[in-house]
């Protein structure tokens, strides 16, 4: 009786024993990293952050563990500052289901994905949920929404010398570029050159992708700095020049413009023939230059809630 006793409480005392000790492994893993506010962010909330930022953007996978933390730290702390925000003037982040799911196919279209299902199936495979994704973008189209409604009647576009400056190329061959931005600002201008030197160092020993995910602090940063293709007449006089004479997989010394500083990548080139339309033309001029302003404006209101909000890093 005695014995089984004793075996009994032997038991026991393993279990307990096993079950102290595999909570406090989980304690050292997960650890508090960063507070932001009265928010925390955990070890584990960055790994899962660096998971998803893997996930859409392939391109950073072979980085070392130390720039993946950084960038997923930088990452989480832009989206806990943009809901917080948000919050402010609704009290639940949800967007329109069908606006949704047009932001998630021009995700998986630019993954090479064909189907959304593909998609769902390629993040099951990274250990990755939709709902994330979905909660993610809809974040930022809310930030959008947002910036849209406070800054769109402050945006300036001069309509005739947009009109003048089409005409002028119109007989031109129509020239784009894949563009790729890094989007920063400095307190002095006397840092400039430091801060330049650190982000070529990243560009150079890792890649543009990742020195976006690192420093840049547009909303492109989402896509690694993507923008897309664009074309050559409806940028402005200052970096067409800066890239007008570079090649392939070239990239800008930083740009100056409103409220910071650019740094621009070309990733592709294409020459196309199209028949001339005014308008057309003119349209896609105005939206590039309202989507540039909107940015700006969108970089300099985050900058200013940042400043509001108290980050300690433990």
């Amino acid at each position: 009786m005695i014995k089984k006793l004793f075996k009994k409480k032997g038991l026991l005392i393993i279990i307990l024993f096993y079950i102290i000790t595999l909570n406090n492994v989980n304690g050292i893993e997960n650890k508090i990293i960063l507070k932001i506010d009265n928010e925390i962010i955990t070890s584990q909330d960055i790994e899962n952050e660096i998971q998803y930022l893997k996930t859409l953007n392939p391109n950073i996978k072979n980085l070392s563990k130390e720039r993946l933390i950084l960038i997923g730290k930088n990452s989480l702390i832009r989206e806990k500052i943009k809901k917080k925000e948000i919050l402010r003037y609704i009290q639940k982040v949800e967007i329109d289901k069908k606006f949704l799911n047009q932001l998630i196919k021009n995700r998986y279209l630019k993954l090479n994905f064909d189907s959304k299902d593909k998609f769902i199936e390629y993040l099951k495979k990274n250990q990755v949920d939709i709902n994330i994704i979905e909660n993610k973008f809809s974040i930022e189209a809310m930030w959008n929404q947002i910036i849209y409604k406070k800054f769109l009647t402050k945006v300036k576009i001069n309509r005739d010398d947009l009109k003048a400056k089409i005409k002028i190329e119109k007989d031109q061959q129509n020239k784009s570029y894949f563009l790729s931005e890094i989007f920063f600002t400095i307190e002095n201008k006397s840092n400039l050159k430091n801060k330049y030197q650190k982000i070529k160092s990243v560009i150079e020993n890792d890649s543009f992708e990742s020195a976006a995910l690192s420093f840049s602090i547009s909303d492109s940063v989402a896509v690694g700095g993507k923008l897309g293709w664009v074309k050559e007449k409806s940028l402005n006089k200052t970096i067409k020049d800066s890239i007008s004479k570079l090649g392939k997989n070239n990239y800008t010394s930083p740009i100056f413009v409103s409220n910071g500083y650019l740094i621009l990548k070309i990733n592709d080139i294409k020459f196309e023939r199209e028949e001339y339309d005014e308008e057309r033309e003119l349209k896609i001029a105005e939206n590039y230059e309202i989507n540039q302003q909107l940015s700006q404006y969108s970089n300099f209101y985050f900058n200013k809630i940042k400043k509001n909000i108290t980050i300690n890093e433990f």
